[in-house]
């Protein structure tokens, strides 16, 4: 789900989602953790990845496997720098 902070960005916490954008074309401006330790994943808000967000909960947004792919593990490696050691 994209949920708008109302300063132009919106904020992604699905894993599938945020892969999905970024492979889309979509880039991430920042990342923020919250007390509970969930990563948010922030995007510039715009038309385009409004429309991107409905083509992927309508199943209909094409990506190439292999970029969706690296997107995650891409994603999953902010999410643990982010934890510090």
């Amino acid at each position: 789900m994209v949920n708008p902070d109302g300063n132009g960005q919106s904020k992604v916490r699905d894993l599938g989602l945020a892969a999905a954008l970024v492979s889309s074309g979509h880039t991430i401006v920042a990342t923020e953790h919250d007390d509970s330790g969930r990563v948010y994943f922030i995007f510039q808000e715009n038309r385009q990845i409004v429309k991107a967000t409905a083509d992927y909960w309508a199943d209909t947004l094409l990506v190439k496997a292999r970029t969706y792919n690296d997107s995650i593990k891409m994603l999953k490696s902010r999410i643990y720098a982010g934890r510090g050691a």
